[in-house]
């Protein structure tokens, strides 16, 4: 039994027991979190495909912990201009546990 899900614009695989790492949502750890918007829904013999969701299927899911991925460099520059800029980005994020999938 699995489903992709959509969460913070980007799409997901779930199946119970996953760990997964979303984009950051407002939640506690130990907070239990809902996810409605299913796209694609399995059973294990038959496959749902939504239009664009799947109705009554959702992805329950306990939160873990929130955190922030490993720091990027954006280093900009223009040649012969002297122009130099140099930011870093950390992105946050949800872990989830995927406890069940509902179809």
């Amino acid at each position: 039994m699995f489903a992709v899900f959509k969460s913070g614009g980007k799409q997901f695989r779930a199946e119970p027991g996953f760990t997964i790492q979303v984009p950051s949502i407002e939640a506690e750890p130990g907070e239990t979190v809902t996810f409605e918007d299913v796209l694609l829904a399995s059973d294990g013999s038959d496959v749902k495909v939504g239009t664009p969701i799947v109705d009554g299927a959702k992805v329950t899911a306990e939160v873990i912990r929130q955190g922030r991925t490993d720091k990027i460099i954006v280093f900009k520059r223009k040649r012969r201009k002297g122009y130099r800029k140099k930011n870093g980005h950390r992105q946050g994020f949800t872990e989830i546990r995927v406890s069940e999938v509902t179809v």
